[in-house]
């Protein structure tokens, strides 16, 4: 009887050690991961500039390339993960854009960025906190106060709150959004392999080639000023320089951008434990035991907060990389780390930078279409895979009070009041989440035990499309 032949092949037998594949085969594979996660990571500074605060594509492939590598220090190495920049904050950076009461009134976008990177630095701070009370207290009794019924209505209205942003970059040119949304239904629906894996980068690719092809036939779209220019602009591509720095921006502290960003990270927490626990399914080891959630949330959120510190967005672990990891069947943390460094390498390129911004809003409204709905999909998932009853009085209140406080006063510009002689401003997301901690403590019958359903713990991952 022949003995099983042990040898390590890609895609068939897990591979631990990516070097007994040969240093050529490595750096294709950690190009892979790089192109798993481009879309995504690009799209928010896109999306994020749309708003009207001028996030930089330079600065969030450097933080998401840094963030990356922090995270995996603070892992001992061990968690196979990237960290790109997150969807969760995307509600956020609008709210912070829409202010206009008090000092903000004043502001432009710039200003008004800088400020909604501090909140951001706040919410990543809170990442630690949390690590703290999961070594000290343990995860059961601090997930009873952000049980499904508070996270579920909080995802699911963070990407509510954004429809109407899809629509406006949209009707730009409605014909070319609905080619980026078919790309994304195909590649995600119908796509085998590595097309199904990055459904967001090829909307947009092949989108904007189809827009390339219609500027090269005479196609024209007013600009902001009502003058018809090209469909895709290379006026910018033309100026830009190869090889330049990134835009820094240094977060700046108030109170109320704090109180709108820092509410998120309890949905973003909540996504980041559902990556962890689908990494640990796919690669067949328990990260959240070893090296532990407490360290997961520690790089997590050190990333986070050094990222906005100097002008980059939120990271989250990414669902694309572990969809990655389950093709490939690759699962060294080495591979993922040259990802890393080629993101790094990337963002010194300011020409990159331009060609990416060249991109019509039709695409990016197309793109958001489908992801903004996505977002709120899997609020909805993770409220239904942790079978929360509903025909409970106390989660009926609860999603109740959060839909309209989340939806409500987002629609009338949140709750203004002064502090002395400061104007603070709650959005509907922070009042929305603020309601739900508060009478998810306060109301009898909170039943919900952390890891008794590991399907559940996994739903609240916005990074899988």
């Amino acid at each position: 009887m022949k003995k099983k032949d042990k040898k390590n092949n890609l895609g068939q037998e897990a591979i631990y050690d990516a070097r007994t594949l040969g240093v050529p085969r490595m750096l294709v594979l950690g190009l892979q991961h790089l192109f798993a996660m481009f879309g995504a990571t690009v799209l928010v500074p896109i999306l994020v500039t749309g708003y009207g605060l001028p996030l930089s594509i330079q600065t969030t492939l450097l933080m998401a390339g840094l963030g990356t590598l922090l995270f995996h220090i603070c892992t001992k190495l061990k968690v196979p993960a990237f960290l790109g920049s997150s969807f969760a904050y995307l509600g956020g950076f609008e709210a912070v854009a829409q202010l206009k009461a008090g000092k903000y009134a004043a502001m432009t976008g710039d200003e008004k960025l800088a400020y909604a990177l501090g909140g951001v630095v706040v919410a990543g701070a809170l990442y630690l906190v949390l690590a703290l009370l999961f070594k000290v207290v343990g995860a059961k009794k601090v997930m009873r106060f952000f049980p499904p019924i508070v996270t579920g209505p909080m995802i699911i209205m963070i990407g509510l709150n954004l429809a109407g942003s899809a629509i406006g970059n949209a009707q730009t040119c409605w014909w070319l959004a609905l080619v980026a949304i078919a790309v994304i239904i195909v590649a995600n629906i119908w796509g085998k392999g590595m097309i199904k894996i990055i459904p967001i980068l090829l909307g947009v690719v092949v989108s904007y080639i189809v827009a390339l092809i219609a500027t090269a036939c005479g196609a024209q779209l007013p600009d902001a000023d009502g003058v018809l220019q090209p469909m895709v602009n290379f006026a910018s591509v033309n100026k830009a320089a190869f090889v330049g720095l990134q835009k820094f921006v240094i977060a700046k502290f108030d109170l109320t951008s704090i109180l709108v960003m820092a509410p998120i990270a309890i949905a973003a927490m909540m996504e980041h434990i559902g990556d962890i626990s689908a990494i640990s399914s796919t690669t067949g080891r328990n990260f959240i035991a070893d090296p532990g959630l407490h360290r997961t949330l520690l790089g997590d959120g050190l990333a986070t907060a050094f990222a906005a510190l100097f002008g980059g967005p939120a990271n989250t672990t990414y669902g694309e990389n572990t969809g990655v990891l389950a093709l490939s069947r690759v699962y060294d943390p080495r591979v993922i780390r040259l990802a890393a460094l080629y993101a790094i390498i990337l963002s010194f390129s300011p020409k990159f930078d331009a060609l990416v911004n060249s991109i019509p809003a039709a695409i990016v409204g197309g793109v958001s279409f489908i992801l903004y709905g996505m977002i709120s999909a899997v609020g909805v998932r993770n409220i239904v895979e942790n079978k929360v009853d509903l025909t409970k009085s106390r989660n009926l209140i609860i999603a109740a009070v959060m839909f309209v406080s989340g939806l409500g006063f987002s629609a009338v510009g949140g709750l203004t009041f002064m502090v002395g002689d400061a104007a603070i401003t709650l959005t509907g997301l922070a009042i929305a989440a603020l309601a739900g901690v508060i009478l998810n403590a306060i109301l009898p019958g909170n039943d919900y035990e952390f890891g008794s359903n590991p399907q559940g713990d996994k739903s609240a991952d916005m990074g899988s499309y």
